[in-house]
């Protein structure tokens, strides 16, 4: 039987990480086999960390990361190394805003031997006139620097084997890279793995405030495009 881990990142999320965690962690029961909900730590400097290690208390699959602030990308690229190295067989990424549902999972696993990796389409998403903007800027700039489609790049909802996202580590420029998940969606299409992309549901955040604004975004975006330059060579 498949052992799945669930990286979850999050900075400065007391008002959701619980709630977050209950919600998933029965997906991971449900699975079992050395399954693990993978909580990565980002600094926080409210409650979230302590709340973790309560929740733990109880759910004893609850692995916990804790790291000095780096941002979500260094986040993700420390969590999908720890499930590497732990011998998970499938990766899945959420994030701790509460903004996806765990109940759309189940076909996502169902269709996991067929494909190297199945993504989230946030179709009709609900956080923003912005936030799709920036989706789909990305798209365009994608396109042109790397010469492939990518119906949703950077999406907080995806399952990967674990084989796929450790040939994805080794692309990455550094461990504090910003936009990991950008950079594994255009591994798989530049090198034409088979990818679904699956309609998910995605809600407005659901408690506590972004701790990323349009001005990082930009600044973020402005870096990626050096990066992408680079990365193209060793992809």
């Amino acid at each position: 039987m498949d052992k799945l881990y669930i990286v979850i990142p999050a900075y400065n999320e007391e008002c959701n990480i619980e709630s977050v965690v209950k919600e998933w962690y029965p997906v991971v029961k449900k699975y079992g086999n050395g399954s693990r909900l993978v909580l990565v730590n980002d600094g926080s400097r409210d409650s979230t960390l302590s709340i973790m290690r309560e929740l733990k208390k109880t759910m004893p699959e609850i692995d916990i990361i804790d790291k000095p602030n780096g941002g979500h990308g260094s986040s993700l690229i420390k969590g999908y190394g720890y499930a590497v190295e732990q011998g998970a067989d499938y990766i899945f990424q959420t994030d701790s805003d509460g903004q996806t549902r765990p109940e759309e999972f189940e076909p996502f696993w169902h269709h996991r031997e067929s494909y190297t990796m199945i993504i989230g389409h946030r179709k009709g998403r609900q956080d923003g006139a912005s936030r799709v903007f920036v989706t789909k800027t990305l798209k365009l700039v994608i396109r042109v620097i790397f010469g492939v489609r990518v119906t949703d790049a950077n999406t907080p909802y995806r399952l990967m084997k674990r084989d796929f996202v450790k040939e994805c580590l080794e692309v990455f420029p550094n461990e504090q890279y910003n936009l990991p998940n950008v950079i594994i969606s255009v591994v798989a299409a530049k090198r034409k793995y088979p990818v679904l992309y699956r309609h998910i549901t995605f809600r407005p955040r659901q408690g506590g405030v972004n701790s990323i604004n349009l001005k990082k975004i930009f600044k973020i975006g402005i870096n990626a495009l050096r990066d992408f330059r680079e990365i193209n060579k060793k992809i």
